[in-house]
């Protein structure tokens, strides 16, 4: 009796099922340095206790993509290990900050199938939600990835697309018990620029690039326990190459926007999210945003920003799609997503 796991296909999946996902992580403070390590990562509410503290928090929490990698990761071994290509994201919330010595599991449940055309991959939708040691959710959001069937003759399932708004009001962020930005020292925080400051339809160059190197991607797929093969197995992909994790452009992409959004301390949802052409090794990521929304929240001090990140291999800053209406072959990355800042 075979004992190895190969993990589940197109047609084994059923709407409605609920997947409840194996290897629990307690996390430290040790995810955080890899994290910076990998990632330029230095928003300032995520590298100080004193800087948290004088926020409104009882010290710094783990960085919020870090919370997400890690539930995320979990979820591949029965969602994404055969997959084609992971697509997108949507009505994404952090729902609680991730502290050092909590204890972090994943659930999902199925709530979309559509077979694809060719009759040999098909798109599962699942809503994943992570929970800390207290069955408390941290996170929750929508994922759709192509999953290879296992066996091209089995049948069709009913096709289910679930309804997805394009994004998450400003009343269904949940921002972080005790936070204030009453007394928000910009100095440390490293830029001047405040909420009153950024105006909708304004665009940010970040300036700097970051070209990924094959081992570093691998080794920080292997922290957040991603074992999806195209990331590791050559013999995955048609062209021999490894795929890189979509997360890991996120990561790069939002490090990278500190120029010009240091302020934009906290993410706290996701409205959306494509990752328009894959990311391979010796690809130099740069990342530009756009200004799309702005709201002010009950806490004091703390206002909400919705911006677009776009990451990309090159090209010119701004320019997201064609004339077709397509995104161009140089955008890796784009993302809508809301952060908290100082008004």
């Amino acid at each position: 009796m075979a004992k190895t796991n190969a993990g589940r296909f197109f047609e084994d999946y059923v709407v409605g099922e609920t997947i409840e996902h194996a290897v629990p992580r307690t996390v430290q403070m040790g995810e955080r340095a890899l994290y910076h390590m990998l990632y330029p990562a230095r928003h300032a509410l995520y590298s100080s206790d004193q800087f948290a503290q004088a926020c409104g928090l009882p010290g710094s929490p783990l960085d919020d993509m870090i919370a997400f990698h890690i539930v995320f990761g979990k979820t591949v071994p029965d969602v994404s290990l055969n997959a084609v290509a992971n697509l997108g994201y949507a009505q994404g919330r952090w729902l609680a900050p991730v502290w050092p010595g909590d204890t972090l599991r994943s659930q999902s449940e199925v709530i979309g199938l559509k077979q694809n055309s060719n009759g040999k991959t098909g798109v599962v939708y699942v809503r994943t939600t992570g929970l800390n040691q207290h069955d408390e959710p941290v996170l929750e959001y929508v994922r759709w990835v192509m999953v290879r069937k296992g066996n091209v003759d089995a049948a069709a399932p009913e096709t289910v697309v679930p309804d997805l708004p394009g994004a998450l009001t400003a009343q269904q962020l949940v921002v972080p018990q005790g936070l204030d930005f009453t007394n928000y020292d910009f100095t440390l925080a490293g830029e001047p620029h405040r909420w009153g400051d950024y105006e909708i339809g304004e665009q940010i160059d970040h300036v700097d690039g970051v070209t990924v190197e094959e081992a570093e991607h691998m080794m920080a797929t292997r922290l957040w326990q991603n074992t999806a093969k195209v990331h590791f197995d050559t013999s995955a992909r048609p062209d021999g190459s490894r795929l890189i994790y979509g997360g890991h452009v996120i990561s790069m992409a939002r490090a990278l926007s500190f120029n010009g959004l240091a302020n934009a301390q906290m993410v706290v949802g996701l409205n959306g999210g494509a990752h328009a052409n894959p990311c391979l090794a010796g690809d130099t990521i740069r990342a530009w945003s756009e200004v799309l929304d702005k709201a002010e929240t009950s806490a004091p001090g703390v206002g909400a920003i919705r911006l677009r990140l776009v990451a990309t291999k090159g090209g010119d800053a701004f320019k997201l799609r064609g004339e077709d209406g397509k995104y161009l072959p140089d955008v890796l990355l784009d993302l809508d997503y809301w952060a908290l800042m100082p008004l």
